[in-house]
């Protein structure tokens, strides 16, 4: 409720008309965290706070398969992607035509490898065979396949193919798990056999790369452990990583050698994999061997995210990046910096060796796990659906950032736009609303002048800004100024509670402690409620006092000040018993007013965030509340022995409260609970009548000067527990 309020109350004063609050505000966007909530569409968001201008990533296929586990690209620019759920190896041209040229009953393509004559070579998983595809192939069956690899043929036998890769001379390099061990096959002749290359005391090699001098490089999972493997099999182990499995590699043309790990280390199986893009079906796969990311693509749960390592090539190895809620997939090193492709949002990342990065890519999918460069593009491939994109080299022609929508809380006047003085080579647009989804009746996008005059746009609850960067822009920090139109208080609860004290001075003396809760009642038991602005006051129990406690906000921020009034039963006027009151609770004595009922107005105002004759209030009466300090009269009392007992009769009045009970002690004895006449106790007034048994002389006391002398005394409380007594002698 909006009210003027007299000065001498000390409130100023609302106008008829619509005040706006104090002070302009901006809402700036220059962190990555702020930045990463936005939609960019070929912009980089460096770490440090910065749009540019970057690749374009463009959708090419959607397969029918739910996840693509590996991609490889020909001389040509077409793409070869090994899926799962259907195991298949796919064709993708540059312009997004699919072609299925091998299909497999295991579970998955695990990974796939274009070699030297042209010939797609794929792994597939459990079987753990590699195939021989031509490239001219079409839909080839796995039983007309030329396998040059099976495990059931080694002395190992190894229970999983993890990765492939071809070295200078075009010899094929297979990493196998359950055993650790890389074998080699020369494809170049017929009906080669695999020879065991290397192996490790480790659970899985889980990929493999080759160095500039043409060693093998290999990352382990088990242990974390990243090889070095000579050209005669003899392994060095270059770095032990922090975590437990190493999920990609990839070397530098400086040497450098970038691994990407996971999970921390230690015993525990990893969660099952969630199956997604088929409506109303829901299935799990889960892959049985100890461990491995595989195992866990699409799941959300993250052990402790990924880090990623340089080891150079004559220096110490170093983490250069980590995160908490990404897990790198793949790794690709680029003349532009090291590449990265992670899970569970989807997103590329590039990374500097000084830990410096930057998000280039936000793809459509759950997972980026793979890279396969071509001349026409870098291709990514998705899980979680599976999906090929393709990642242009160059910058894209016109690349957009749009930023996610801000609500201002109350309608505001939008301002001038403030972009960074150094920013160049961009466009700025922005629009407004007021409601949540700028594609429900917006306002279209306006084309805005930077650090000049204001947005242009109509007083409104939500602004958005996007920027359009040409090639080499980039765009620094982003702020609109806006002025909220001023919303008056909100006093959204009132508890009330005789009998207690907040901020008591310490008297020494034993207290109990009492807290003052919303929707409490006198006596109120300690509920938790975790709200903010409604958590329990702690205060102490004292008959004398009345605590007041009240939950307020204000949508503009704004400082809130209080007047508390009072007004008793069958009063009109209200009365002012404290004003300005900054604090949320209030406590005052209670014998201070006499013995009634009352209610509690508070009275909030924005006063001190206004200027005079700006301010709005807002007003709550609290429930009915009693105040009873006074304990009942007790008259009448009669007393007399009778058939030697002694009957008693008194009336007990309470100017209040109904009384509450009654007890009596004989000679000193033990209080004795007694009803009235009529038995409920529920009235101002109750009159009693009963009869006491004098107690008897206890064994060995002495008698008392008068045996037939009798002390009653007879004690009533009201439901305040306010009490009065009452003696007689009786012989």
């Amino acid at each position: 409720m909006m009210r003027r309020l007299p000065a001498s109350l000390i409130f100023l004063c609302l106008t008829a008309s619509v005040a706006t609050a104090q002070g302009t505000r901006i809402w700036t966007q220059q962190r990555v965290e702020d930045l990463e909530k936005g939609t960019p569409q070929g912009v980089v968001i460096r770490s440090d706070g910065t749009l540019e201008a970057g690749p374009e990533s463009k959708q090419i296929a959607i397969t029918p398969s739910t996840y693509v586990w590996s991609i490889a690209a020909d001389s040509a620019g077409n793409a070869y992607a090994a899926t799962g759920s259907p195991a298949t190896v796919l064709r993708v041209t540059s312009d997004g035509k699919i072609a299925k040229i091998f299909s497999s009953k295991d579970l998955s393509v695990q990974a796939v490898r274009v070699g030297k004559d042209g010939s797609i070579y794929a792994a597939t998983l459990p079987s753990g065979k590699v195939y021989k595809i031509p490239a001219d192939a079409a839909d080839l069956d796995e039983s007309k396949a030329e396998v040059v690899f099976d495990p059931t043929q080694t002395e190992e036998k190894p229970k999983y193919i993890w990765d492939l890769a071809f070295d200078g001379s075009g010899q094929l390099y297979i990493a196998t798990g359950g055993p650790a061990a890389v074998y080699r096959v020369d494809v170049s002749k017929a009906n080669s056999k695999p020879v065991l290359f290397f192996k490790s005391d480790e659970q899985h090699i889980r990929t493999i790369a080759f160095d500039k001098a043409g060693n093998l490089i290999a990352g382990s999972d088990g242990s974390g452990l990243v090889y070095r493997v000579d050209n005669s099999g003899k392994g060095y182990i270059l770095y032990d990583a922090p975590k437990r499995e190493i999920t990609s590699l990839t070397v530098g043309d400086n040497g450098t050698i970038y691994a990407s790990a996971v999970g921390g280390k230690g015993p525990g199986p990893l969660p099952p994999l969630p199956v997604q893009g088929i409506p109303s079906v829901t299935a799990t796969i889960t892959i049985v061997q100890p461990g491995s990311v595989q195992a866990f693509n699409g799941n959300t749960v993250i052990p402790d995210g990924s880090e990623v390592y340089s080891i150079p090539a004559h220096g110490a190895p170093s983490k250069i990046w980590s995160a908490h809620d990404d897990i790198v997939y793949a790794l690709h090193w680029s003349p532009q910096g090291l590449l990265a492709a992670s899970g569970n949002r989807g997103r590329i990342y590039r990374i500097a060796d000084d830990g410096q990065y930057a998000d280039i890519a936000h793809l459509e999918a759950s997972q980026a796990v793979c890279f396969a460069d071509s001349p026409r593009g870098l291709y990514v491939a998705t899980a979680n659906t599976g999906k090929v994109y393709l990642l242009s080299h160059a910058q894209s022609a016109e690349s957009t950032y749009l930023s996610d929508v801000f609500d201002a809380g109350v309608f505001a006047q939008w301002g001038r736009a403030e972009v960074d003085a150094a920013s160049t080579g961009y466009e700025l647009y922005a629009r407004a609303g007021n409601i949540e989804n700028p594609q429900r009746a917006w306002s279209d996008w306006k084309k805005v002048t930077s650090n000049n005059g204001p947005l242009g746009l109509e007083s409104s609850r939500f602004v958005q800004w996007k920027v359009v960067l040409h090639p080499g822009a980039t765009v620094g920090s982003v702020g609109i100024n806006y002025l909220p139109v001023n919303m008056a208080p909100v006093i959204d609860d009132i508890a009330v509670v005789p009998g207690a004290r907040v901020n008591a001075q310490p008297s020494g003396q034993p207290s109990q402690n009492i807290s003052i809760n919303f929707n409490a009642q006198p006596n109120p038991i300690l509920q938790l409620n975790s709200e903010s602005g409604r958590e329990p006051l702690s205060g102490i129990r004292d008959k004398s006092a009345v605590t007041a406690r009240w939950a307020a906000h204000d949508d503009n921020g704004d400082e809130i000040v209080y007047n508390l009034f009072y007004r008793g039963d069958n009063e009109t006027n209200w009365q002012l018993l404290k004003a300005r009151v900054t604090d949320r609770f209030y406590t005052f004595d209670s014998t201070s007013l006499p013995d009634g009922a009352y209610r509690l107005k508070i009275v909030a105002s924005d006063a001190p965030s206004h200027n005079p004759g700006e301010a709005l209030t807002a007003e709550r009466v609290s429930d009915r509340f009693l105040i009873d300090t006074t304990p009942p009269v007790l008259s009448a009392m009669e007393a007399r022995i009778l058939n030697g007992k002694i009957r008693v009769t008194l009336t007990a009045t309470d100017s209040a409260t109904p009384i509450g009970h009654a007890e009596y002690s004989v000679d000193a004895g033990p209080w004795q609970y007694v009803e009235p006449v009529g038995k409920l106790s529920d009235s101002l007034t109750e009159h009693y009548d009963f009869e006491a048994q004098p107690k008897p002389l206890p064994a060995g006391a002495e008698p008392p000067a008068n045996p037939t002398e009798h002390l009653i005394t007879v004690r009533v409380f009201d439901r305040y527990e306010n009490a009065a007594a009452a003696k007689a002698v009786v012989r």
